[in-house]
């Protein structure tokens, strides 16, 4: 694949031959960006798993770069209460599930309590391929509306590896300090490292970079984040 002139002049920058600590790194990406719009940071964390082998769960990262969440919450009673006062831009049962199967789709995360999930889950096909639907794994599905309102207020994030055992994760912007792109990464791994699973053999984590959306990814020395 042919890079455009922009790219390769940001890619001279980086040592492909050398990994970096994480805040290296994490200005190296700043610098490398280009673009002119204002690009999101990535963490790309390669991990060895087997086919039977996922990883899967949510951090909140400390410092937050996204505009506030759109929260809908499916809930009844003193539960669709409680999201209200927790800040819930949208609360409700039966008529919100028709509303969403009608194709409203004006939020950005989805909450629900254990008791609605029998009549949530008519929503699998639509919420399920946007990544919407409420899962207890990504804590999503709980009766501690107030609690999990106020961790994805805070930045809470699902990560998830993918076919290929890699997890992608947007975890700043280049218009952010570095140590706080470095502090978001940091999280990022450390969290990772807790889901590995207790059957997995010799080393986890097999590779890390940092990038923005359109420079060149630039390699961290993973190791020496395991040993944080």
């Amino acid at each position: 694949m042919k890079r455009g002139k922009k790219y390769q002049e940001a890619a001279k920058k980086v040592d492909r031959n050398q990994l970096y600590s994480l805040l290296d790194a994490a200005k190296l990406v700043k610098d490398c960006s280009f673009a002119k719009f204002t690009e999101t940071v990535e963490i790309s964390v390669c991990l060895q798993l087997k086919k039977s082998q996922t990883v899967r769960d949510t951090v909140v990262l400390p410092n937050q770069f996204q505009a506030q969440k759109k929260i809908l919450v499916f809930a009844k009673g003193d539960k669709a209460q409680e999201a209200l006062d927790a800040g819930a831009a949208y609360v409700g049962d039966t008529e919100l599930i028709e509303k969403v199967r009608s194709g409203w789709m004006d939020f950005d995360v989805a909450v629900a309590t254990p008791d609605m999930m029998k009549d949530v889950g008519r929503l699998g096909p639509i919420l399920g391929r946007r990544g919407l639907m409420p899962n207890p794994k990504t804590h999503t599905v709980t009766f501690d509306i107030k609690e999990a309102l106020a961790e994805l207020n805070k930045g809470r994030v699902e990560f998830r590896a993918d076919k290929t055992g890699v997890v992608h994760l947007a975890i700043g912007k280049v218009n952010m300090d570095a140590e706080k792109i470095a502090e978001n990464a940091q999280a990022t791994i450390d969290e990772i490292m807790r889901k590995k699973p207790v059957d997995a053999k010799g080393e986890f984590i097999l590779s890390v970079a940092l990038s923005s959306t359109m420079g060149p990814g630039v390699h961290v020395d993973f190791k020496a984040l395991q040993s944080k």
